[in-house]
C-alpha cells in the first residue's frame, strides 16, 4: 500500500526537521564535575555526559571535528488513526501496510550550522541553519523561518552528533533509571524554560511545553533512546475554545559503529504520535506513524565544505508553520521558491573503502550544485 497524500504530508511535516527544545551549550561549556553546591540530579547528569563523551570517542576527538556528513535511507509506515468513536489500523505485516521509502542527507558544520534534505514518496522537505536563522521549506508551505533561538536538529541527536547531544543535555537533570530493550539506562530530562517557549510562540499558537528525555546505557555509556513531548495551544481568531496539539516522538538508536573513531548509530526507528484535543470532549483525534532509518555513509572533516553551503533560501518568510516541528498544514499552499543557492548535492565513492597501509582511505568525490 501507499500513503494517502495527507498522511505523508503530515508525517513529513513532523519528522522532516523537528528541532531540540533548547539551544545546545558549547562543548567547552560542559561543566566540570563538582559535587559542592550542586544538586545531585545535576551532578549525576554531568557524570553521565562525561561517560557518554568518552564512550563516543573522547572529548578531544569530538571537538576536533569541524564538520560532518551523513546519508541514509528511511522507511515511513502509517500505522494508526484514532477518533473518539473508532480506531483505524493498518492490518497485516509492514510489507502490506502503507509504506513509503526514501532517503535523507545531513550536513553539519561547527558551531551551529546544519542542512538536511528528506525525500519520501515524491515529496521533499529541506531545512537548515546558518548559525543565526533556522528555516524549513516544504512544497505545500514554501520557506519559513522558525521562531525563537537557534536550536539543533533532532535528527542529528539520534546518534549522529555526540558533541551537540552532550552540549544539549548540559543543563539536564538525572531523573531516574529505566530498562530499555534489556539495557539498564540512566534518564536525563531537559525542559525548555518559559522564556524560550515565549520566543517560539507566535500569533494564535502558544508553545506550552517541550520536554526531552535521553536514555543513556549504563553498560556502554551511549545514548539508546530519545523521547520528546511538545504541546501547542491554538486559540482561534474568532474566539471559542482553544485546540491543543501534542506531538510525541520516541526514537530508539541501534547499530553503533565507529566512523573515524567516533561512535555513530547506523540504524534506528521512531514512532510519532499526534494528539489533537480541545473544543468538545468527544472531538479528539490521535494519529500514530513510524519511521525506520539506516545510515549508508558518514564522514567527518569533509574538505571544501564552507559556510556558503548553509545559506538560507532567498524567499524566507515568517508566519504560520515557522515552528519547524509539529503542526500539519491546514490548506495553505505556497509556491516552492528557490531552495538553496549553493549546496553539496551528491556524494560518490570513487573507489571502494581501502584499509591498507598505502596512505589511502575512502576516496570521496564531492560535487557542488549551484
Amino acid at each position: 500500500g501507499s500513503f494517502r497524500r495527507s498522511d505523508l504530508r503530515l508525517l513529513l511535516g513532523v519528522m522532516g526537521a523537528p528541532l531540540a527544545p533548547v539551544p545546545a551549550s558549547a562543548a567547552e561549556a560542559l561543566p566540570h564535575l563538582s559535587v559542592k553546591a550542586t544538586p545531585i540530579e545535576s551532578s549525576s547528569a554531568q557524570y553521565i555526559l562525561q561517560q557518554y563523551m568518552a564512550a563516543s570517542g573522547g572529548a578531544k576527538l569530538l571537538r576536533s571535528t569541524r564538520n560532518a556528513y551523513a546519508m541514509g535511507k528511511v522507511r515511513m509506515v502509517a500505522s494508526e488513526f484514532e477518533t473518539a468513536t473508532r480506531v483505524v489500523k493498518n492490518r497485516g505485516s509492514v510489507a502490506t501496510a502503507a509504506v513509503e521509502q526514501g532517503g535523507f542527507v545531513l550536513w553539519r558544520m561547527a558551531p551551529d550550522m546544519w542542512y538536511v534534505e528528506l525525500a519520501v514518496g515524491g515529496s521533499k522537505v529541506h531545512a537548515g541553519c546558518n548559525g543565526h536563522l533556522v528555516w524549513r521549506h516544504t512544497p505545500w508551505l514554501g520557506a519559513h523561518a522558525a521562531k525563537g533561538p537557534v536550536r539543533p536538529l533532532r535528527r542529528a541527536l539520534q546518534g549522529l552528533d555526540p558533541l551537540t547531544t552532550a552540549g544539549l543535555f548540559a543543563e539536564a537533570r538525572c531523573v531516574g533509571e529505566k530498562k530499555v530493550n534489556g539495557e539498564d539506562c540512566f534518564i536525563l530530562k531537559l525542559s525548555a524554560d518559559a522564556e524560550t517557549l515565549r520566543l517560539r510562540s507566535e500569533g494564535p499558537a502558544e508553545i506550552v511545553r517541550h520536554v526531552l528525555f535521553g536514555y543513556f546505557s549504563q553498560r556502554t555509556g551511549l545514548l539508546v533512546h530519545v523521547e520528546d513531548s511538545h504541546l501547542t495551544r491554538i486559540q482561534p481568531h474568532a474566539g471559542g475554545d482553544a485546540v491543543y496539539w501534542e506531538t510525541t516522538i520516541s526514537s530508539f538508536l541501534d547499530d553503533y559503529r565507529p566512523v573515524e573513531g567516533i561512535m555513530i548509530a547506523h540504524a534506528g526507528r521512531s514512532a510519532v504520535t499526534l494528539f489533537r484535543f480541545g473544543e468538545m470532549a468527544m472531538s479528539h483525534t490521535k494519529t500514530r506513524m513510524e519511521e525506520a532509518w539506516t545510515i549508508d555513509e558518514a564522514a567527518f572533516n569533509v574538505p571544501g565544505l564552507s559556510a556558503d553551503c548553509f545559506i538560507p533560501p532567498a524567499d524566507i518568510r515568517c508566519g504560520p508553520g515557522g515552528e519547524a516541528c509539529e503542526l500539519p498544514p491546514r490548506g495553505e499552499r505556497a509556491k516552492a521558491g528557490t531552495v538553496h543557492p549553493a549546496r553539496v548535492a551528491a556524494v560518490e565513492r570513487a573507489h571502494p573503502p581501502r584499509r591498507n597501509n598505502d596512505g589511502g582511505g575512502d576516496k570521496i568525490v564531492w560535487r557542488l550544485e549551484v
